[in-house]
């Protein structure tokens, strides 16, 4: 029960005020968080606590992330939406 609570509120972080960034979370979390190891799961959660328009930046190129971690989970969601 606890997972599904969790999950609930992940999708409701997923909700940004950029689509573009909708289309590439809610999808991921719904058939891709699952399979992440749960250090790559915190990443993703602490990924979702950044401002929109640094995650647009690093979504789309214009900027690299600064942080490894952030950029590695940045890295696996773009792979994942070019397959």
């Amino acid at each position: 029960m606890t997972e599904t609570v969790n999950k609930s509120r992940l999708l409701w972080a997923c909700r940004r005020g950029m689509l573009e960034l909708d289309i590439l979370f809610i999808p991921f979390v719904k058939e891709a968080f699952d399979d992440l190891s749960s250090q790559e799961q915190f990443t993703f959660q602490r990924l979702l606590t950044c401002e929109d328009p640094e995650l647009f930046a690093w979504f789309m190129g214009h900027k690299k992330c600064p942080d490894v971690e952030l950029a590695n989970i940045v890295d696996v969601i773009l792979k994942r939406v070019k397959v």
